[in-house]
């Protein structure tokens, strides 16, 4: 046999280490996938932090806008009897610390501006828009921390009527009576009805104690027992009384009276009435 020729045999390597060293890696793809992925992400990321920004931005300047409008409402209709600065008066209380829902519920509800001074103010129709509205709470708001708006997760009627009811029995029917109805206070004050009343200005009375009503902070009721006291309100609005008619839903004492006095008396007439045509 005759012996290969050294010559012939070292291309032949030679193409065998070329084909060798120009083999890609085995991790080379998930390399170049992570990288790809980490670029895209970057990217997006970039991009949504800054269209957050200009959101905030924006949003920021709009919340600046209502407060500045608010301001100048407060000037022109407030400020006689709040102060410049809603510091209060001899005449008024200070707004600063009372939130926006203690100016939603007032103003929201024609409360405030009083037409004049009494014993409360009394509910009347708004005066201001509801822009107008947000603006002069955005103002007050912005003064110093307080109850705010509430969520509309609270709002929507959908929690434990059951347990509402127990809770207004506890803390709320005193004044206005188990059906809300409403009652008289001392001095001439009265504890207005609920029905008809938004659910959004029953949660902010309750955070906020208008009037002679006191405040129930969270602590005393739970966001969520506010909502079932809101739930329970509504449902009896809305589903009249089983028993027949309701007499102003003024209670079993008066209901008891009203037939003491009608029934009974309707009774005794007619008792008179047979009598004397027999003699």
């Amino acid at each position: 046999m005759r012996p290969k020729n050294p010559s012939t045999v070292k291309p032949a390597r030679s193409a065998k280490a070329s084909r060798k060293g120009g083999r890609r890696h085995p991790l080379a793809t998930v390399a170049l996938l992570a990288i790809g992925l980490g670029l895209t992400g970057g990217a997006y990321a970039a991009f949504t932090t800054t269209t957050a920004s200009a959101d905030e931005a924006q949003v920021a300047a709009a919340s600046q806008s209502s407060v500045d409008e608010g301001k100048k409402l407060f000037q022109a209709n407030c400020a006689t009897c709040h102060g410049l600065d809603a510091q209060g008066s001899s005449v008024a209380p200070s707004l600063i610390g009372v939130g926006a829902a203690a100016v939603d519920f007032q103003v929201g509800t024609g409360r405030m501006p009083m037409q004049m001074q009494g014993p409360q103010a009394q509910e009347k129709p708004v005066q201001f828009t509801n822009d107008q509205v947000k603006a002069l709470a955005d103002y007050v708001a912005s003064l110093a921390p307080g109850p705010s708006i509430p969520e509309q997760k609270y709002l929507d009627g959908k929690g434990d009527a059951a347990h509402g009811a127990e809770l207004f029995r506890i803390n709320c029917a005193m004044c206005h009576n188990v059906a809300g109805a409403g009652g008289a206070l001392t001095e001439g004050k009265y504890a207005p009805p609920l029905t008809g009343v938004s659910a959004q200005h029953i949660y902010e009375a309750m955070v906020t104690g208008p009037q002679n009503m006191p405040v129930f902070n969270d602590l005393n009721i739970t966001p969520q027992g506010k909502a079932d006291i809101i739930t329970y309100l509504k449902y009896i609005q809305n589903n009249p009384s089983p028993g027949g008619f309701e007499l102003g839903s003024l209670g079993p004492v008066a209901e008891g009276l009203f037939l003491w006095i009608f029934g009974l008396g309707a009774i005794v007439a007619l008792t008179v009435w047979i009598t004397a045509k027999s003699n």
